[in-house]
């Protein structure tokens, strides 16, 4: 069973093991410290019952930011053990259901352009690609994909 909640500061290091293994540019501790005292800035994490022992272990983060009204998503990342069992899709609604708590109806995010399984995710919630980004990522090289979810849209 997933769990979806709010990331609190002793939950970073997870974090961070988890933007290690996903990302080819991961965010550090200092990062994602500063990024939580941010007041527009909410992360969350989902967590699992993990090796059968009753303990909780964090694995997956997704980050959102209300800015100007309007929100994006960024961070999202899932251990790869814990693929397509729906810890993405959860926190994903759960980062939706909060920007509606906040009257934001407008969410962004970027995703590589090669990255079709975060695409497929992205896409079943309404997101749809705006724009292009030429080479925004490194490591490998690579296009970023803009994708909006517009409350006009749905």
């Amino acid at each position: 069973m997933i769990t979806i909640r709010r990331m609190a500061a002793q939950d970073i290091p997870d974090a961070v093991r988890i933007e290690e293994i996903c990302f080819s540019e991961p965010w550090s501790e200092e990062v994602y410290r500063a990024t939580l005292l941010l007041p527009y800035a909410f992360y969350y994490v989902a967590e699992t019952e993990g090796d059968g022992s009753g303990q909780r272990q964090i694995i997956g983060t997704c980050g959102f930011k209300a800015i100007a009204g309007e929100g994006e998503i960024s961070n999202v990342a899932v251990l790869p053990a814990y693929r397509r069992k729906g810890a993405a899709h959860q926190m994903l609604e759960r980062v939706l259901e909060d920007a509606a708590a906040m009257n934001i109806e407008d969410v962004s995010l970027e995703v590589r352009e090669g990255n079709t399984a975060a695409r497929s995710v992205y896409e079943s919630f309404g997101f749809q690609t705006e724009g292009i980004r030429k080479n925004f990522y490194a490591k490998p090289v690579e296009n970023a994909l803009i994708m909006w979810r517009r409350r006009k849209d749905l």
